[in-house]
């Protein structure tokens, strides 16, 4: 069965990257979820795109400035709709119990800290801790841009499955020693000029293949037709029944 990943949650009905977004997937029959990873300052893993808050919050500055108690001052929801005004931004450990009480598997996106190197090895840390509670009847892929934060991850927890994201721009000749290198079982590549060609040959090495972020059917039936395993959508609930999964 071909993969519907609901990107950041089901972010075109509520806040991205929150737990309402998160729950809306089981009610939308979406088994998989995409969500992102960053570390606060006192090493707090939440649940955000991005490491500064004011496109999605009502608040200015950095993540890498805030403690956990800081969370509950900050509100998520009410830029998105007055039905979300309050809304938090996630703990990993309140994302983890919700997947696992909404038994929705996932792929949890590791931020490439700007902050520097040993915040990345902090968040990396944080992840495997939080995945400890994870039911293991969940599925799992970890995914990043950072390709050398996605290697350490696999060092530490050599059982999870990871993938290597990739934009069009840096999908160089290269890509598959990348992966070697990392140790990945999938390849996540943007759908901006992937082609039919290109999606054979990462097939043809035996990768699983996950893009991201398709929003129009037409083309998501394209690249599913040409062998890709996975989409990446912030509009899941709009794709027919054949791709939706009962609970």
């Amino acid at each position: 069965m071909k993969t519907v990943f609901a990107h950041r949650g089901m972010s075109s009905l509520a806040p991205e990257n929150t737990l309402s977004a998160f729950a809306l997937c089981r009610e939308n029959c979406i088994k998989w979820l995409e969500c992102d990873v960053d570390i606060l300052a006192d090493g707090t893993v939440v649940l955000s795109h991005d490491d500064t808050l004011e496109r999605c919050t009502n608040r200015c500055g950095s993540l890498y400035d805030l403690t956990e108690a800081d969370l509950d001052t900050i509100d998520a929801g009410s830029w998105f709709s007055d039905d979300y005004d309050g809304e938090k931004i996630p703990t990993f450990e309140q994302f983890i119990s919700l997947v696992n009480d909404h038994e929705l598997n996932i792929n949890v996106e590791i931020k490439s800290c700007t902050s520097g190197w040993e915040n990345t090895l902090r968040l990396i840390d944080g992840v495997v801790k939080g995945l400890e509670s994870l039911n293991p009847e969940r599925e799992l892929i970890i995914s990043s841009f950072n390709h050398l934060a996605l290697a350490e991850f696999k060092k530490r927890r050599p059982e999870t499955r990871i993938a290597c994201l990739f934009e069009n721009a840096n999908l160089w000749d290269d890509w598959q020693s990348i992966l070697q290198a990392c140790g990945a079982e999938f390849i996540h590549p943007e759908d901006k000029g992937l082609t039919k060609d290109r999606v054979k040959m990462m097939k043809d090495a035996g990768y699983g293949i996950n893009v991201y972020t398709v929003n129009d059917l037409a083309r998501a039936n394209q690249l599913f037709n040409w062998g890709v395993d996975g989409v990446f959508t912030d509009v899941a609930q709009t794709f027919p029944r054949k791709y939706k999964q009962d609970f």
